[in-house]
């Protein structure tokens, strides 16, 4: 008995595997739980097999990544040996992989003319040919957000549709240019908004998009708009291959929830926290530790209860835990008082009675977290006695205390 439940498990697993990996355009894609993992690409082995290995605990089965032109001529045997590599371990840890050729973040308008052409066509077809047979290979992002950039966004009023209409070119020859290359392997562009999906709709397999709106009303809107069009041109699949800013009031939390109740497949921004964006996106940090856990509970599919008439409250006093807790921090911020005695109390048992009270507080979830009471209690604690300042720890506890007492109504 457990023999076979081994071997259905095993079957199961390669079939979550394998239906990460697509060899043909689909009509589904909701099946993909991915991360913009954008550099990432570029380390070496064991730092990718770590960062990966965090995906797979969370059950990701998709990366999207950036690549380059400029990168690309540079070193173009090296560039396509490191892309592929990183194809080929993901592949093998169960992780599709969907490149992005162009950036229309960063474009360069030199780019955009017909003298180009020569040059850009040389770099996909390298790349093309290097990827288009990797079992690992999801499909193909011609170009992030390719009206998200200074070239487009500063024009003058009079140029503005002249270049977008440029944009538009490009994005449509490149299109045109990898199917030809690669009839089989699905096309897409990750657009920064719903409303510019049209720009190629009739073209690529895949509609894809990206959102970091700032409510629930809006996110909704920006899903109705891919929808509309998505019939509009034959039911075409649907991805939001970007989602989730801590700085554009988009939380994990929000945009997970409202995506998977769209049923489309998904791509957050980003696996690691680390780089440029560290202080607004990711989910882990080199270390396996995480910022948030509402974020990845998110990613796994749980969701914060927001329902007034359901939610319940915790009451972390009601074995009277609380009661005890304050007593004993009571106790140790009291020195001895004794004229001739006076002593004072070690730090030591001061960060005891104040981590007693921070377990209540956190785990009511009656502090904010971004930087949790218990990170300030380790923080003091990695440090020797004679070094830590007392004052400032007193003060900590102290705090905490109020707090706790007023959180839980005890007088």
């Amino acid at each position: 008995m457990k023999a076979n439940r081994a071997v259905l498990t095993g079957m199961v697993f390669l079939m979550m595997v394998g239906s990460a990996m697509a060899e043909k355009p689909l009509s589904d894609y909701s099946f993909i739980r991915g991360v913009c993992y954008p550099g990432g690409w570029r380390n070496d082995q064991a730092i990718i097999e770590r960062d990966l290995g965090y995906a797979q605990r969370v059950h990701l089965n998709s990366t999207r990544v950036w690549l380059g032109y400029r990168e690309y001529k540079k070193n173009p045997d090296g560039f396509i040996k490191t892309i592929q590599n990183y194809v080929r371990t993901a592949q093998r840890m169960g992780i599709s992989t969907m490149p992005v050729l162009w950036n229309g973040n960063g474009l360069n308008p030199d780019t955009l003319k017909e003298n180009f052409r020569p040059e850009g066509e040389a770099y996909i077809k390298a790349v093309v040919e290097a990827l288009k047979n990797e079992k690992g290979l999801l499909m193909w992002d011609i170009m992030n957000e390719p009206l998200w950039n200074d070239y487009y966004n500063n024009a003058p009023a009079e140029e503005k549709a002249k270049r977008e209409a440029e944009i538009r070119d490009f994005v449509r020859y490149y299109i045109k240019f990898v199917k030809k290359l690669d009839p089989v392997n699905a096309v897409t562009v990750g657009y920064a908004f719903s409303k510019e999906l049209e720009g190629s709709a009739d073209l690529v397999d895949v509609l894809s998009f990206h959102d970091y709106l700032e409510t629930r009303q809006r996110v909704e809107n920006s899903y109705r708009v891919a929808e509309e069009v998505s019939k509009k041109y034959g039911n075409k699949p649907i991805l939001n291959s970007e989602m989730a800013c801590i700085a554009r009031a988009n939380p994990y939390d929000m945009a997970l929830e409202i995506c998977e109740r769209h049923r489309m497949g998904w791509y957050v921004f980003e696996l690691m926290i680390a780089g440029y964006w560290n202080e607004v996106h990711g989910l882990f940090y080199a270390d396996g530790t995480i910022r948030d856990p509402s974020i990845i509970a998110a990613v796994l599919g749980f969701y914060r209860n927001r329902d007034l008439n359901t939610s319940i409250k915790p009451n972390p006093n009601r074995e009277g835990g609380v009661t005890r807790a304050l007593e004993q921090l009571e106790a140790a911020l009291k020195d001895d008082p004794s004229v001739f005695g006076y002593t004072k109390t070690s730090t030591d048992k001061i960060l005891e009675a104040a981590e007693y009270c921070a377990n209540f507080l956190e785990s009511a979830e009656m502090v904010p977290m971004y930087e949790p009471p218990t990170a300030r209690i380790r923080f003091w604690r990695e440090q020797p006695e004679e070094k830590r300042d007392r004052d400032a720890i007193r003060a900590f506890a102290y705090e905490l205390g109020l707090t706790l007492k007023r959180q839980c109504r005890i007088f």
